[in-house]
């Protein structure tokens, strides 16, 4: 049995692709638009449809030196340069030096009588001379309503609509047509989507006063693309599409650890702070120092020699600078030195592209090494919690691949539960420190505790948290059969255990004094049995020599008393040894 098995296409096979040098839009669509054949961008008025095309000529011309025709129906040259110029396209310089070709067409309904013979011979002469003219690779066409106004007749219309997107074809050119969106369908006429081979959607929405402006790829003939909605924006360096660095989980991390500035919080990280290029989310309550830890962080950096960016949106520079005073921390030498930057706008002043955009260009202006944002939560309310976590999660990545250490702050709201309330960022931060307010015995008191902090060890641990005009502190709490004791609970727990020790010594001093005076006594009548038993020994001798002296002269007297008895015979023994001859002769 057969089994089929599908060819690998060739690298040759592949459908060719035109980069447009759009941020992101390449990234999207694997490459760029389908090289030689015509793109449809549609959508409403004020999308961005007419700078996309122009941006798309402008870069091709530029960054791939492919020269482009741009031939308008509504705008003229001057106003397409003027337009263009809000950018930072220098258009007019390119049409003096051949770059680009603008067209103007200008089509008065009135002037055109319908008939069965209609055609676009005269447009396709005028447009094929331009892009002659100067070896034209890209086409725009700016906008097929304003070409079409005048042919009620569909049959026509979708005629003429195949003899436009063919004879572009033959052409070899890369085009991009705009075209207004109609109501029930993309365009207003519903047949410009089916005879191109790539269509891209853009739509100008309003959430809660505030606009935003998305793209998405509905059709892309051959090849591979993004099919979501992707939100992008207008700035002074043209347009932005998902402008972040990298789509995939590819960053570089290091293993170099940066401290903190609080050296007992650097101590619950097992004494070596966080990762560099690590995202941090710092949540809290109000008024549990959250600011007050990402200033000590900037400083921390700052004595590294590194730069920090400081985006606040809810206090400005001044006051984060005077606030701090109060805690004896010194911003000002660090923005003077150039070490600390401070970036401060209303939430409400932008949308959070035009925001991200803007962090975006600062971080990149200012190249530092920490980045803070204080609080990210003011930024939530300008956009749903998708494109809330879509705009964070952009930033993330663009940071990490710099190798950038951001701290994010975010504020708690009280009642709710921590999970739900921060399940959305936190999942995408490596490292979490939750501040909260414990209140009781009329008082509140912070304590601080990490959370999680991905690739270290780290003290699962409650610590108070401890603000006074010397700086912070972090500190064991008491955890007692009671609970946690923070403030002054803990200082009176604290006194309590110290007057308990107090107590103990002063009572073991007391037994040790006591002990003392008995072994005194002791020794003192140890020492007056010695005493006694002394004099009696002592007295013992003297008998013992007052027996021995009288034994002697006693003994003595005696000997001398048997001489006198016994003198006469002791005379006749004395002769008888000198005269043995004699006593022999007596007897």
């Amino acid at each position: 049995m057969k089994t089929n098995r599908s060819t690998p296409v060739s690298p040759g096979a592949r459908l060719p692709k035109c980069p447009t040098g759009i941020q992101g839009l390449d990234e999207i669509t694997g490459g760029g638009l389908p090289r030689g054949r015509p793109t449809l961008v549609c959508g409403g008025a004020g999308c961005g449809k007419t700078l996309l095309a122009a941006e798309f000529l402008v870069r091709g011309a530029v960054q791939f030196d492919e020269p482009g025709v741009l031939m308008a129906f509504e705008e003229t040259e001057v106003e397409l340069k003027a337009n263009v110029a809000s950018l930072g396209f220098d258009l007019a310089g390119l049409v003096r030096r051949k770059k680009i070709a603008i067209d103007y067409v200008h089509i008065e309904r009135s002037e055109v009588q319908e008939s069965g013979e209609y055609d676009l011979e005269g447009l396709f002469v005028r447009l094929g001379h331009a892009i002659d003219s100067i070896g034209a690779k890209r086409v725009v066409l700016d906008t097929l309503e304003a070409l079409f106004a005048s042919l009620p007749n569909e049959a026509i219309l979708r005629a003429e609509l195949r003899r436009l997107f063919r004879w572009l074809k033959d052409k070899g050119v890369t085009a991009v047509i705009t075209a207004e969106r109609g109501r029930e369908q993309l365009t207003r006429h519903g047949l410009e989507e089916y005879v191109s081979d790539c269509v891209i959607l853009l739509d100008h929405r309003v959430y809660d006063q505030i606009a935003t402006r998305h793209l998405r790829v509905v059709k892309y003939r051959g090849a591979l693309h993004g099919t979501n909605e992707f939100p992008f924006l207008i700035g002074d360096k043209g347009i932005s599409v998902l402008p972040i660095t990298s789509l995939a989980l590819n960053h570089k991390v290091s293993n170099e650890r940066i401290a903190t500035g609080i050296p007992r919080l650097d101590a619950m990280l097992g004494g070596r702070g966080f990762f560099r290029g690590s995202s941090i989310l710092l949540t809290g309550t109000s008024g549990t120092g959250k600011t007050i830890i990402a200033a000590n962080f900037a400083q921390a950096a700052a004595r590294r020699g590194e730069r920090t960016l400081f985006f606040s949106f809810e206090e400005s520079p001044n006051q984060i600078i005077r606030n701090m005073h109060s805690i004896g921390l010194r911003l000002e030498p660090l923005v003077k030195r150039g070490l600390l930057r401070f970036q401060s706008a209303r939430p409400s002043l932008y949308g959070l592209e035009m925001h991200l955009a803007t962090m975006f260009k600062e971080i990149a202006a200012f190249q530092p090494a920490v980045v803070i944002v204080d609080p990210i939560t003011s930024l939530m309310d300008s956009g749903t919690a998708s494109e809330c976590k879509g705009m964070v999660t952009r930033l993330i990545d663009y940071l990490k691949a710099g190798q950038v250490t951001s701290l994010f702050t975010s504020l708690t709201q009280g009642g709710q539960a921590l999970e739900q309330s921060e399940s959305a960022m936190s999942s995408l931060m490596d490292a979490w420190i939750l501040l909260q307010d414990f209140e009781g015995n009329g008082e509140r008191n912070r304590v601080l505790y990490v959370l999680k902090a991905r690739g270290m060890k780290h003290s699962n641990q409650i610590r108070e948290f401890l603000i006074s005009d010397h700086g912070i502190d972090v500190v064991d709490a008491y955890i007692g059969p009671s609970g946690v004791l923070t403030g002054s609970a803990r200082a009176a727990q604290n006194s309590l255990e110290k007057a308990a020790v107090l107590a103990s010594q002063q009572e073991a001093a007391q037994l040790k004094r006591a002990v003392e005076r008995k072994r005194a006594a002791l020794e003192r009548q140890i020492s007056g049995l010695r005493s006694d038993y002394e004099t009696e020994a002592e007295e013992l001798r003297r008998i013992a020599e007052q027996v021995g002296t009288s034994t002697l002269m006693l003994t003595t007297e005696r000997a001398a008393s048997g001489l006198l008895r016994q003198a006469d015979i002791k005379v006749v023994a004395a002769i008888t040894r000198s005269n043995p001859r004699n006593g022999k002769a007596h007897r």
